[in-house]
């Protein structure tokens, strides 16, 4: 015959209570080994941007270089080539000039984007630098196509110097390009070349420094303009992560200290 053992008054919900409490331990052991993993995740984020902030800031420092060629165009990427100070030699096809919608610290405005043919016959797009917006600047710069070889026809030789900048697909200012209606508001070198019917083109282009513009040029634009800027809040980031994961830590040894003590209540006699 079984014999019916009772339990102390109390025993089930003090067991539930425990097992309650090893559930919210392991809980708080995953949120902080979560909140610190991610603040040195950005400890890591933080030395990678002051990496990127260095090498750009010697980049556009240093004497200038000769711009990649056909043969290495292949090789150009934002973390090797973007912002490099460089430097090449043709002549403007100005008649193919882009005006791109822009901001500058002169004000609202264009960047004037005009192809330059290479002694080689390589087309890179140049930057020229920027015009304040003007009335009927889409008659000014009409969307002409190239009807055979662009860069068959010379042109007075110039030499630019500038900074060697990546494409910007797509668009700007929450508005996409139209190259059918010649509106643009990002300098996307791969659709603007298409549009002009002009090949070959370098996937980049270049922001030319000031004063750059010669003086046969139809419309001086004012170069030089290029703002350099890299946001960084990483050690922001980190000290949240890391300050989450104390305050969980510290949640977790009040409850373990003094939760017992608050759920059995004093001591009787």
């Amino acid at each position: 015959m079984a014999v019916a053992h009772d339990q102390p008054p109390g025993a089930a919900p003090l067991q539930r209570s425990g097992l309650a409490r090893k559930l919210l331990a392991v809980l708080a052991l995953l949120l902080i080994v979560l909140f610190a993993g991610l603040g040195t995740w950005q400890v890591y984020r933080l030395q990678w941007k002051l990496d990127l902030i260095a090498r750009v800031d010697a980049r556009v420092h240093a004497a200038p270089v000769a711009a990649p060629s056909a043969a290495q165009w292949g090789q150009v990427t934002r973390t090797s080539h973007e912002y490099r100070r460089v430097q090449l030699s043709g002549h403007y096809l100005y008649e193919f000039t882009t005006p791109v919608q822009a901001v500058s610290s002169l004000g609202a405005g264009f960047w004037l984007l005009t192809p330059l043919c290479t002694a080689d016959g390589q087309i890179v797009f140049i930057n020229r630098g920027f015009v304040p917006a003007a009335p009927n600047m889409a008659g000014r710069y009409p969307a002409r196509r190239a009807s055979g070889e662009a860069c068959a026809t010379a042109g007075p030789q110039v030499s630019v110097t500038g900074l060697l900048r990546l494409p910007e697909p797509g668009g700007g200012f929450l508005r996409d390009n139209d190259p059918a209606g010649n509106r643009w508001f990002s300098r996307d070198v791969a659709s603007l070349a298409a549009a002009r019917g002009l090949a070959p083109v370098a996937p980049y282009f270049i922001d030319a420094g000031k004063d750059q513009d010669p003086a046969g040029a139809p419309e001086k634009a004012v170069g030089g303009l290029t703002v350099i800027s890299f946001q960084n809040n990483h050690l922001v980031y980190a000290l949240t992560w890391y300050a989450l994961a104390l305050m969980v830590a510290a949640a977790w040894w009040w409850v373990g200290r003094y939760g017992d003590a608050r759920a059995t209540g004093p001591a009787q006699d």
